[in-house]
């Protein structure tokens, strides 16, 4: 896609005023009580996996500003012990979840909204996580890139196409509909494990081919153990998924989970759909917020 074609998406997948104008929620406007309703119907076994990353307090290539864990404990015949903690979510070291409010392209944010009317000292205006309090409970569809190509990873750099996502649905067994969170799959976890911790400049992901695949099957949630393509091959729009999916649609993005987990479950149980819950913290004005997402079989 040319950058004019990419630029063009901001209208055509857009869901600005769709939902009023003082809308927080976006895409988690599709997710409605029979939604949640439906997903709850899909556990019959009783298995729970997480799929969020332990938080480490060791810095390196992709956790520039690690946990910080204070222990408080008086160490003289202790009552209880007691810790403090300080964390950054955003990045690729923790599992968390965006505000639609975290990303500008040119100024602009999700709903209408300018950057100046939104950033304040103490957070942001509208569109925080704290929209989000009341969680996410909704049904997961694993979508594995990796299955279809025949590969057990993809490459550094390597792009998924919405024609990926085509065959990765139809592999599934099941369609995308209004209100799914999708997980895409790209092998990163046995990648890392033969080839070492990646390189977050290069990075497997999503073109922007997939964003009116996700626009047009109302997606709630994306998420996967890839996020853009980077580099992508965009001066005008580097991170389409992240600034094209925030602030024209107003896509909830469930970032850096880790999948081998949940793709062994699923193939142990012959399915790909699952009942997803997320809960982010209660913090006004924040722009994301760790989480430990849970799927149910």
């Amino acid at each position: 896609m040319t950058d004019d074609e990419i630029v063009a998406l901001f209208d055509r997948c857009s869901n600005t005023g769709k939902w009023g104008a003082d809308d927080e929620l976006g895409t988690l406007n599709y997710i409605t009580d029979a939604t949640r309703h439906a997903a709850a119907a899909l556990v019959k076994h009783g298995r729970s996996v997480s799929i969020g990353r332990d938080l480490s307090t060791v810095a390196d290539q992709l956790n520039a500003d690690p946990l910080r864990h204070r222990m408080l404990f008086d160490s003289t015949s202790p009552t209880s012990a007691l810790d403090s903690f300080e964390l950054a979510p955003h990045g690729f070291a923790i599992t968390h979840l965006d505000a639609i409010t975290h990303v500008f392209w040119e100024g602009n944010a999700y709903n209408g909204r300018r950057s100046d009317e939104l950033l304040r000292p103490d957070g942001l205006r509208s569109g925080s996580i704290h929209a989000q309090r009341d969680g996410i409970v909704t049904r997961g569809v694993l979508l594995d890139v990796t299955a279809v190509r025949g590969v057990p990873f993809l490459t550094p750099g390597e792009a998924v196409t919405a024609e990926d996502l085509t065959a990765a649905e139809r592999l599934s067994g099941t369609e995308v509909t209004s209100g799914d969170a999708v997980f895409v799959h790209v092998g990163l976890e046995r990648r890392e494990a033969e080839q070492g911790t990646e390189d977050p400049s290069v990075r497997a992901g999503l073109d922007a081919s997939c964003l009116p695949w996700l626009h047009e099957r109302e997606v709630a949630v994306y998420s996967g153990d890839c996020v853009d393509q980077i580099p992508f091959p965009s001066k005008a729009v580097p991170l389409p998924l992240h600034q094209i999916g925030l602030v024209a649609m107003g896509l909830v993005l469930l970032d850096c989970p880790r999948l081998a987990g949940l793709v062994e479950v699923c193939a142990e149980l012959g399915t790909a759909e699952f009942l997803l819950t997320v809960a982010p913290l209660r913090v006004p004005g924040g722009t994301g917020s760790p989480v430990n997402p849970l799927c149910l079989f």
